[in-house]
Formats: structure tokens, sequence, C-alpha cells
């Protein structure tokens, strides 16, 4: 009865209930997400017959194969992967795509008899890509997804020698290139526009256009170093104690994170203290929580 007790208290520290002004965000943004999806897809994308890659594709060239719906092929050709991601990864994130593949086939079926923007198609690939990529990307940040060859590519990546990117590369460069068949070769690379600008789009929509990153610093001055990026940067630091494998004397690194706009004037700091220094940058996707917010600096 203990031991029962004991588990119960741990799995509700393990899942503990988020406020409901958590969730009603989320909800906004998946909407929101959803809605610039279909936006994409009928005023910019398919009425210049132009396609995305992943299921999104796949349903635009079925479309136009049967007449039959985009939302409708959206939402089925989605429902395997989603049983997937719900075995795989969990049932927020299933349950968040359900949503957000439900409410963009529903946008797509609202919109499809609006007139499209533009009917230049190269206007229509950079606008419909730069929609379509916010509207996804927006939707990933948010705990969901709509492309359910990602979910499959991560599954091929343990039993196959090639990363997630290489894997969904391979099926959209086989979807895009099915694009050429069906509504012709300028309409393809016109696709493939579409495709790359979304791509960056999704990129920028997740990590943010202020890029971290972070920086491990070891120098012979740490305690000088780190009083002058506090005091001079703006920025807070965290002492890491550690050995060096060579020579096997004790080390002090100093670890920080700071936007790419501030490593010149990092460097700066670092290399006035000692021109000796070890120092090592690395990319950061995403800053959440801690004190990474800048303090004031005179």
């Amino acid at each position: 009865m203990e031991q029962s007790s004991e588990s119960t208290n741990r799995s509700a520290r393990l899942h503990k209930r988020q406020p409901l002004g958590f969730h009603l965000k989320r909800m906004f943004f998946i909407t929101l997400g959803s809605l610039m999806v279909g936006v994409s897809l009928e005023i910019f994308l398919v009425p210049n017959s132009i396609i995305d890659g992943g299921v999104i594709g796949l349903s635009i060239l079925a479309a136009h194969l049967t007449g039959w719906p985009i939302g409708l092929y959206t939402f089925l050709l989605n429902l395997p992967f989603l049983w997937v991601g719900y075995r795989q990864i969990g049932q927020t994130f299933a349950m968040t795509t359900l949503v957000a593949v439900a409410l963009m086939s529903v946008f797509v079926s609202l919109l499809h008899t609006n007139q499209p923007l533009t009917g230049d198609p190269l206007l229509a690939a950079v606008f419909g890509g730069i929609v379509m990529g916010i509207g996804v990307g927006t939707i990933i940040r948010y705990g969901g997804s709509l492309d359910g060859t990602e979910i499959i590519a991560i599954l091929l990546t343990r039993k196959m020698a090639f990363s997630v990117g290489e894997i969904v590369m391979f099926f959209n460069i086989f979807i895009l290139g099915s694009a050429g068949f069906v509504f012709g070769w300028d309409h393809a690379m016109y696709s493939l526009i579409a495709y790359f600008v979304a791509f960056k789009m999704i990129d920028i929509t997740v990590e943010g256009l202020d890029e971290s990153k972070s920086v491990t610093i070891i120098a012979e001055t740490p305690d000088d170093i780190s009083d002058a990026i506090q005091s001079r940067l703006g920025r807070g630091v965290t002492h890491i104690y550690g050995k060096g494998g060579f020579t096997g004397e004790d080390k002090e690194l100093l670890y920080v994170i700071v936007t790419r706009l501030e490593i010149a004037k990092l460097k700066s700091i670092v290399l006035e203290f000692d021109p000796g220094a070890f120092i090592a940058i690395e990319h950061v996707a995403d800053v959440t929580g801690g004190r990474f917010r800048k303090k004031a600096i005179h």
C-alpha cells in the first residue's frame, strides 16, 4: 500500500498538469499555423500547380489525379503516421498533430473556392513557401507536426546508415520529381523553390531570428574574464571544473550563452585578458529559462 502511494506520487510529479492558459496558447498557435498552411496551399501554391514536400505534396498530387479534396487526402494519409507518432513519441504529440491536421484540412476545404492572390508561379512559389514555412514552423514549435514522413524517417534511421534529414530529403526528391510528370518540369522547379523557401522559414520560425551561441572558454585568468563578461557584456557565466586530459592539471572552464552579434565583443574581452585563451563556439537551437536574459550594462 505504501509502495503504491509512493508510485502514485512519483507519477504525479512526472506528469504535472499545465495551467489552462498554456493549453489555450498552444491551441491558438496551432490553429494559426494550420490556417497559414491552408492559405499557402489554396491562395498561392495549388492554383499555380506548385506542390510542397511530404504528405502535403502527396495530397496535392493525389487530389489533382482523382479530383477529390486535398483536405481529405491530408487527413487520411496522416492517420498511419499519427499512430506511429503516438507509439514512438507520445500522446501529447499525437493529439496535437491530429488537431493540427484536422484544422488544416478544414481550412483547405473552406478556402478552396477563393481566387489565387497571384498568377505568377515564381511569386506564388516564394510567398507560398514563406507562408507555408511560418505555418508549419509554428505548429512544430508548439508540439505538433503536419508531415508524417519525418516520423517514418526517425524509425528508419535505427536500421539504416542515414540521418533523418537525408531520408526526408530522399522522400521529397521523389515527390517533387513526380510533380514534373504531373504538372510539367517548369512547375516541378517552382515547387523546388517553394520547398526550399518553406524549409528555411521553418528553421527561422522554430529557432528564431536571434540565433544564440554557446561559448566555452579555457583561460589562465577565468575569474577576471568572468567578471568582465558579466559587467561589460551583461551575460551570466557558469564555471565548470575539470581536468586536462593531456597535462592532468585542474582546469576551470567558463560557459556562456550569447547572441551572434555579441560574439566579437566576447572574443575581445577574453583575448584582452589572455591572448592564448581557448575559445570554442557552438550553435544553440533554442534557449529557454535560466538567466539568459541580458542585464543592463553602461
